[in-house]
């Protein structure tokens, strides 16, 4: 059974990735835990007990709140809840609560709504970039304008790096919710292999899962993101999966592309970075 961390910060904003979440489990065995991260104020002057008993009260209170969040979602997706827990954790540090949990309890995603605006707004400097430059756990960001749609195509952008251990992971994703896997590679004219048919042998030899390869020459007068963008709006996949590494800065690993790269495409499709460690 697939685990997924789901994050709210009760904003509509925040109700994207819970749509997207919830949408993924009602297709396969996926269990969610619905996490709030909520900073419980301790006064200078109260002893153990009376923050104790504070806090238990406050953790209540809050813990109502995002049972009835949770429930109106599923509500608007006429979706019955099965197999989901919320759970409250108090921290004044977001970031780190959630990747330590996500860590500990061993999930095997985050899902995580990305802002719905430009690039600075959407990435740089939130919960959603740190968790993607940090976590140890796979996080899909989710374009806060997302509307829970079946989940039918994967489109795995690709460097041909690392090949059999990414195929590994993208068809674990898709797989138990039987989506198809599109592997996406922008060729130049330095590759020694440019060849779909070579490129889908290789594929052949890590998985017998069906894969289908789209081999599009890069196009050097546009960004490698405005590229992977004009994939993204002819074929309209499900989620589109990407691998990063933790060498160089947070927009060359997730885009292996400049810091001056464009992250727009992000308003029209999920994306699931895992780390290639």
């Amino acid at each position: 059974m697939k685990k997924i961390l789901v994050t709210t910060d009760f904003s509509v904003n925040s109700k994207a990735a819970m749509r997207f979440a919830i949408q993924f489990a009602s297709q396969g065995d996926i269990a969610l835990t619905f996490l709030h991260v909520q900073h419980i104020i301790r006064m200078t002057s109260w002893n153990e007990a009376t923050y104790a008993a504070y806090e238990k009260g406050e953790v209540a209170k809050v813990r109502k709140t995002l049972d009835n969040f949770v429930d109106s979602v599923y509500k608007s997706l006429k979706i019955n809840p099965t197999n989901h827990r919320c759970v409250i954790e108090n921290s004044p540090f977001v970031d780190s609560t959630i990747m330590g949990y996500a860590a500990d309890g061993i999930f095997d995603y985050i899902c995580i709504s990305a802002r719905g605006a430009g690039m600075m707004e959407k990435l740089f400097g939130t919960t959603t970039a740190n968790l993607v430059g940090q976590s140890s756990v796979p996080v899909i960001a989710v374009p806060g304008n997302y509307r829970a749609t079946k989940l039918t195509t994967v489109l795995y952008a690709s460097d041909l790096s690392s090949l059999g251990t990414q195929l590994t992971r993208v068809i674990g994703f898709a797989k138990p919710v039987c989506a198809t896997v599109e592997l996406l590679h922008f060729s130049t004219p330095f590759e020694p292999v440019t060849d779909p048919e070579i490129i889908c042998m290789a594929v052949q030899k890590y998985t017998d899962y069906p894969v289908t390869v789209h081999l599009q020459p890069r196009d050097f007068d546009t960004t490698l993101t405005a590229d992977i963008e004009s994939v993204i709006t002819a074929q309209n996949p499900s989620l589109v999966i990407m691998f990063t590494t933790r060498k160089d800065g947070f927009f060359d690993r997730l885009f292996l592309s400049s810091n001056s790269v464009d992250c727009s495409f992000l308003t029209t499709a999920p994306l699931l970075v895992f780390s290639n460690v």
